[in-house]
């Protein structure tokens, strides 16, 4: 009787540690950008940037080797009895909530509306922090300035808004500063030629 009681108290510490599972958490850089490309598509509109074969002066930032998350079990081979399991779910980015979807629909009217010209005309600029800056108030009117500076507010209100609202929908607040890089990356990268955009030093450059 002691026997198989001695065996069983040596054996479960290893059978304890067997079964330990670790979970690690990378943020999906790839479905964020996917994401993000689709959101400002919807935002910009059909950009001529690309028409008749050209290519955009300013290419799309190489992201870095992002490893996606993924469910997957792996014996680690330490010991014969100490096996370690990495439990890592497959994520994707929401940006269908309606909540998201709101906020989406008014930086598209207010693109096409009064944002739009404006960037053609240089006097604003896509920062590289993701938000939206008046580069160059002398480009607007006088009589539209008040109107440009309020829109300029209310769309980099509403951008600020996103970012935190996808990185709370996915259930991860703590990705909200790398959806707003991904973000800041992808204005840039479906910029119109002649728009202004900062470069990762501050410097203004256009498209």
């Amino acid at each position: 009787m002691r026997k198989p009681l001695l065996l069983a108290a040596i054996l479960l510490p290893f059978f304890l540690l067997a079964s330990c599972v670790t979970i690690n958490v990378y943020f999906p850089a790839a479905e964020a950008q996917q994401a993000a490309k689709e959101f400002v598509e919807d935002v910009i509109g059909e950009t001529p940037a690309n028409a008749g074969g050209g290519s955009a002066s300013v290419q799309r930032e190489a992201l870095p080797q992002w490893v996606l998350l993924r469910r997957e079990w792996r014996f680690d081979p330490v010991g014969v009895f100490i096996g370690s399991a990495h439990a890592q779910e497959r994520a994707d980015i929401t940006i269908r909530t309606p909540a998201i979807q709101a906020i989406q629909q008014r930086m598209a009217e207010r693109f096409q509306s009064t944002l739009a010209p404006l960037f053609d005309s240089g006097a604003l600029g896509f920062g590289n922090d993701g938000l939206v800056v008046l580069r160059d108030p002398a480009k607007v009117p006088l009589a539209q300035r008040t109107a440009a500076t309020q829109a300029v507010a209310d769309e980099n209100r509403d951008r600020r808004a996103v970012y935190r609202e996808i990185a709370v929908a996915n259930g991860k607040p703590e990705w909200e500063e790398q959806i707003r890089q991904t973000f800041a990356r992808e204005w840039v990268a479906q910029a119109r030629p002649g728009w202004w955009y900062q470069d990762s030093a501050g410097n203004w450059k256009q498209k």
